[in-house]
């Protein structure tokens, strides 16, 4: 069965490293992180692997070329949806939470993405694939088009990330 996109992207937001050597966090990390997915902006959430580094290594009896695999590349952006509170100032323990994490440059972080057929408001469950996530360093804050709500871009920098690994049991 095919599965629209629309609304399936749930992306979680650690402030502290997951406990596993392996860097993938366990469901009660993630569902006890930022659940950012409505403060992101979906249209131009980059948040993909691209193509590794490649180099040339062949044999001397090969006739052409022939590569090999270097290090992993990633594309790492998110614009942030800003949410303020009627009383006025930014909603920093709420939808603008994820935002004020990494707003400052420099800021370390853990960032995960789930694209599945569940929705994004549902929680973390063992087993469920992490399409990319890991540590990430966050870069200054862009001012983007603010046609609309008001917005910020962020680049972020990949430090160590992991690909399609299931999400751990335990506590």
């Amino acid at each position: 069965m095919k599965v629209a996109a629309d609304g399936k992207k749930k992306f979680t937001l650690l402030t502290t490293a997951p406990a596993a050597a392996s860097g993938i966090p366990t469901v009660t990390e993630l569902n006890a992180g930022k659940d950012i997915s409505c403060a992101v902006l979906d249209s131009d959430a980059n948040w993909t692997n691209t193509a590794s580094d490649r180099f040339n290594e062949k044999a001397a009896c090969q006739k052409g070329n022939s590569q090999a695999l270097g290090a992993s590349n990633y594309d790492t952006a998110l614009t942030f949806l800003r949410e303020y509170l009627e009383a006025g100032g930014a909603d920093v323990t709420g939808e603008d939470s994820g935002y004020e994490a990494v707003r400052v440059k420099g800021t370390t972080s853990w960032i995960y993405l789930r694209e599945s057929d569940k929705d994004s408001t549902e929680p973390w469950a063992v087993g469920d694939i992490i399409d990319l996530g890991g540590e990430v360093v966050s870069d200054a804050p862009m001012r983007v088009n603010n046609d609309g709500n008001l917005k910020r871009r962020i680049e972020f920098l990949p430090q160590n990330m992991i690909v399609e690994e299931a999400v751990l049991a335990g506590a």
